[in-house]
């Protein structure tokens, strides 16, 4: 699996993910501080990355894209020190691979994993 660090999401979880063998990068890193959210998503989706974000305007632009890809896990920890976002993290690269692999938004709250299949089936009343 390859990821792709968001903003929100702190470089140390991405050299947690390199020490664990995976390709990470952070759009930091590569001078992309200031890239607007659906050229973030291109980005994950031409590249089969697997983003990782604190921000809830992902779920949503890939909810209405009717996209399969690129998953996102999405933290929403009250929290968001590296240490607790790795270990959920690990959890959920642990017990959902193939989902995130297949398509998926993943939402991690304290206590709870979220996993919805992509693309998502969207009410009526939600569009």
């Amino acid at each position: 699996m390859k990821f792709l660090s968001d903003m929100g999401v702190s470089p140390k979880t991405v050299a947690f993910l390199q020490g664990l063998g995976y390709d990470a990068i952070h759009l930091h890193d590569q001078g992309l501080n200031r890239l607007q959210d659906t050229a973030i998503l291109a980005k994950a989706r031409n590249e089969k990355r697997i983003l990782l974000t604190h921000d809830l305007d992902f779920d949503e632009i890939v909810a209405f894209s009717g996209t399969k890809l690129p998953s996102v896990i999405t933290f929403r920890l009250r929290n968001m020190h590296p240490e607790r976002v790795n270990h959920y993290l690990h959890a959920v690269i642990t017990q959902h691979h193939e989902m995130l692999e297949q398509g998926a938004i993943i939402t991690v709250t304290e206590g709870r994993i979220r996993v919805r299949h992509l693309p998502l089936k969207l009410r009526p009343d939600r569009c």
